[in-house]
């Protein structure tokens, strides 16, 4: 880009805020402290200043690289924000947008502030439609709407790694081609976490599944497993692991915290390598259709292992053939 990360940063300074205390948690200063304090002096009005408005939330949708999972907002958490904008009577600090052109169902893409979106149509929905989006709009390329969205969000808690991970693999590949150092070096952050980051988002398939909510997945639990990942034997012996989670998810077991799941694949590759190549996990279900018994068969005729499942519907003489024929 020809005016560089310098000139970029100088784009922000005209509508945003530094100190954002009401409705957000404030980003790390040294990402914001080119952001000028336009915010705190908004006037009450529909147009709050030249590139500052209120709109109609219905009108805005949110850009296709917006690192929220829509599915992960719900009033439980957002509840922060509801309670925020029912306190001050409404929107304080101002989504980031710029204008749509040849859309009729949509004026504005949402660049920045996807959760203050869904708060305020969540609002609108009950019971306060006086509620309205706040947006600051903006003339944004794609990769200065991804630099933007990544400044507002990086120390976002409330944004999950995995999220995260992989808003930066997609900026990666469609922005940066390919290269860790240039992106590292647009975005102001080291190549060693932005890799760090980016291996959340590189973890086998198989691996993921057996997360019951892929969101658990933080760098952190990516830095453990990546090493093993490498090894072949390790490897198969996680993915076996991960399909025993899998199936015993799938049967009515307790799903395990993100942690747990990170434990269970790791411990499974100090397991002799005949247990973990051979041991075998089947579900059988009652007449119900509901899970009746987990089977586990270990190595080299070990035993079986088997779990009755309460609440399958099963009668004792239907769990008890069905023992028999295993134990036969």
């Amino acid at each position: 880009m020809a005016n560089g990360n310098k000139g970029f940063s100088s784009l922000l300074t005209d509508s945003l805020d530094e100190d954002l205390t009401d409705d957000e948690a404030a980003p790390a200063r040294s990402v914001m402290a080119s952001r000028s304090e336009a915010l705190n002096r908004l006037a009450s009005g529909k147009v709050v200043t030249d590139r500052t408005e209120f709109v109609d939330p219905a009108r805005c949708r949110p850009w296709r690289l917006h690192n929220r999972d829509l599915d992960h907002l719900t009033e439980e958490s957002c509840r922060d924000l509801i309670d925020a904008f029912l306190s001050a009577k409404k929107q304080r600090i101002p989504a980031i947008v710029r204008r749509l052109r040849d859309d009729p169902d949509f004026d504005y893409e949402i660049i920045a502030g996807v959760r203050r979106w869904w708060t305020v149509r969540w609002l609108r929905e009950h019971n306060h439609p006086e509620f309205e989006y706040l947006v600051t709009v903006q003339q944004l390329t794609d990769e200065e709407a991804f630099r933007v969205s990544d400044v507002e969000n990086r120390s976002r808690k409330d944004i999950t790694d995995w999220e995260r991970a992989h808003e930066y693999e997609t900026a990666l590949a469609e922005f940066y081609e390919g290269s860790l150092a240039q992106m590292a070096e647009h975005l102001n952050i080291s190549s060693s976490w932005l890799n760090r980051m980016l291996n959340v988002a590189r973890l086998p398939a198989p691996l993921v599944e057996a997360f019951a909510d892929r969101h658990d997945i933080t760098v952190r639990i990516a830095r453990d497993l990546k090493p093993l990942v490498k090894d072949a034997r390790a490897r198969q012996s996680m993915e076996e692991e991960a399909q025993v989670i899998v199936s015993a998810r799938a049967a009515g077991e307790d799903a395990l915290s993100g942690p747990e799941t990170a434990k269970r694949l790791l411990r499974a590759t100090t397991a002799p390598a005949s247990r973990s190549a051979k041991a075998n996990t089947t579900l059988l279900k009652a007449k119900t259709g509901k899970p009746m018994l987990t089977v586990t068969r270990p190595a080299r005729g070990e035993g079986v292992t088997i779990k009755v499942h309460p609440g399958s519907g099963a009668s004792k003489s239907e769990l008890m053939s069905a023992i028999e024929k295993l134990l036969a």
